[in-house]
């Protein structure tokens, strides 16, 4: 019996490529399914969200999100070699018309990669299991670049959570999910009403604090290393009457009179930024 044949780079891409099933209706069950998530911005009813683009979904793999459906742009196969290397057996392929591909993504210019996925589960007790909770309430954000922003920062200074409160953009919203960079795979998010959510900050000792452009305790005056919440409000009207009646502290961060407000995603970084580093501080 002789040597086995070199397994080459083109036989391994051969062999995957092999994978793909091509697709060519747009009423396709799964492509139906990926151009709701993507247009509505929420998880579908079988509880999928829409991913776009390769660095998305391979951030969404290394997370250990479960892929249900990869799909590829006809004239973008060749990136298809990168990624099935990556995926699991279990995830169907796809190869769409470039066509098919672009009605169904929410992107003028797509990079030719799609998927549905299964999003982290959260619950709002993860949020305060932490000895010491940094939750972040996100009241009322609609730009969903700020939201991302947000959500990348929470990670990034060790935040226990983001709650997203009536009159957030959805963090499934697709630019959300792009401007968050993986975050929102890894991080507890989740959606609620602030009014059911107050009971337990209450509950778990958190001091509540605002940010604010105007009057309050300046930012590295503020104690943060404890059990807190930070609220960030819209962009131009700031946190709802009822929600900052609730809160115990306004901090305001110092910047130059021109600038007239920072948005709401550079204002919670540089909140979550201090708290980090009063906490690294002061570890107990």
């Amino acid at each position: 019996m002789g040597p086995r044949p070199a397994i080459t780079m083109a036989t391994r891409t051969a062999s995957q490529l092999h994978r793909l099933r091509q697709v060519s209706s747009r009423s396709n069950a799964l492509v139906k399914e990926l151009r709701r998530t993507l247009a509505q911005g929420q998880p579908s009813d079988e509880g999928w969200i829409g991913l776009e683009g390769i660095r998305i979904i391979e951030e969404a793999i290394r997370s250990g999100l479960r892929l249900q459906a990869v799909f590829f742009r006809g004239s973008s196969e060749d990136r298809a070699d990168r990624l099935l290397q990556q995926l699991s057996h279990h995830v169907e392929t796809i190869l769409l018309p470039d066509d098919v591909f672009d009605s169904a993504v929410a992107t003028d210019h797509p990079q030719g990669v799609a998927a549905l996925a299964v999003p982290r589960k959260s619950t709002l007790d993860e949020m305060f299991a932490a000895p010491m909770p940094l939750v972040v309430v996100a009241a009322g954000i609609q730009d969903p670049g700020n939201l991302g922003t947000l959500l990348r920062s929470a990670e990034a200074f060790g935040a226990s959570g983001v709650l997203a409160c009536e009159g957030t953009v959805s963090p499934f919203n697709s630019k959300v999910v792009r401007a968050a960079a993986g975050s929102l795979f890894r991080l507890p998010v989740f959606a609620a009403k602030f009014a059911d959510c107050l009971p337990h900050f209450h509950e778990h000792g958190l001091r509540l604090f605002a940010t604010s452009s105007h009057k309050g305790t300046d930012l590295d005056k503020a104690v943060l290393s404890g059990p807190c919440c930070v609220l960030v409000g819209s962009e131009g009207a700031g946190l709802p009457r009822n929600i900052l009646a609730e809160v115990d502290e306004i901090i305001v961060i110092p910047h130059s009179p021109k600038v007239e407000s920072l948005n709401a995603g550079v204002a919670a970084s540089l909140v979550l930024y201090e708290a980090a580093r009063q906490r690294r501080a002061s570890p107990d």
